[in-house]
């Protein structure tokens, strides 16, 4: 698999959010005002200004005893990306792939779409939209960055080894040779995004308990029915098209 990818090893996260606000810094971010609400995690969540977030949940771990479970949250950056089909079906090429990252990015040509569609096309509810302008914003890989042969900038200022970033057969095989090594110790470890993502996570326990979408499914909802038909429709007439070549040739 061509293209760049992160790899995410949420076991020697410490919750610095380093990542969090070099993102912040790279993109010329404004800050997300703070409030308490009874957590340590700041924001509270993604945002059209945040576009990463190390999202603090408290849980029971495998020895019964409280623990943190820290989770970057950011774009997956999919292989095949719902929220691209959704926008499509709307107006085409208002979400683009960049060639050389394989980076998904949100572009002006989205104002004015149905934000909602396209949210709910995400399996791990993304996309955020500003309010009162209609633009939609997330991760953007830091793909300026990337093409430049630079690291993004997450993944640079990433004190503990969390935040990786190379090519993607590189991160997939990085993540199961890190998964073997932790299997005895964490024999509830899991990795994703292997064979979706271009943000591939280890986890040490269950997904859930690092966040909702940590591991996410797309559903059958009605958005992504009409996404699986129009699919199954492109693909008929593709094989229209080239049974009507092969007999004309």
């Amino acid at each position: 698999m061509s293209g760049k990818a992160f790899f995410i090893d949420t076991t020697l996260c410490t919750g610095c959010r380093g990542c969090q606000i070099a993102c912040k810094q790279w993109n010329q971010l404004p800050a997300t005002k703070s409030h308490n609400y009874g957590s340590y995690q700041n924001p509270e969540d993604l945002s059209f200004d945040t576009f990463k977030v190390v999202r603090f949940n408290e849980e029971m771990g495998p020895d019964n005893k409280p623990r943190w479970y820290f989770f970057q949250d950011q774009c997956r950056h999919c292989l095949e990306p719902a929220c691209k089909d959704a926008a499509d079906l709307q107006l085409e090429d208002t979400i683009v792939r960049e060639p050389y990252s394989g980076a998904v990015l949100f572009t002006d040509r989205l104002k004015g779409l149905k934000f909602k569609d396209i949210r709910d096309a995400c399996p791990y509810d993304v996309p955020r939209e500003q309010e009162g302008s209609g633009y939609m914003a997330k991760c953007t890989m830091c793909v300026d960055r990337v093409v430049n042969g630079m690291l993004p900038a997450c993944v640079k200022t990433c004190p503990t080894g969390t935040m990786n970033f190379g090519d993607r057969d590189k991160m997939v095989e990085m993540a199961r040779n890190r998964l073997a090594e932790i299997r005895s110790s964490h024999p509830k470890a899991t990795v994703s995004g292997v064979n979706s993502n271009r943000a591939i996570f280890l986890m040490a326990d269950d997904s859930i308990k690092y966040h909702k979408f940590a591991d996410a499914r797309p559903s059958l909802g009605p958005m992504n029915r009409q996404l699986a038909l129009k699919k199954i429709g492109k693909s008929l007439k593709e094989l229209a098209r080239d049974w009507s070549f092969l007999n004309t040739a």
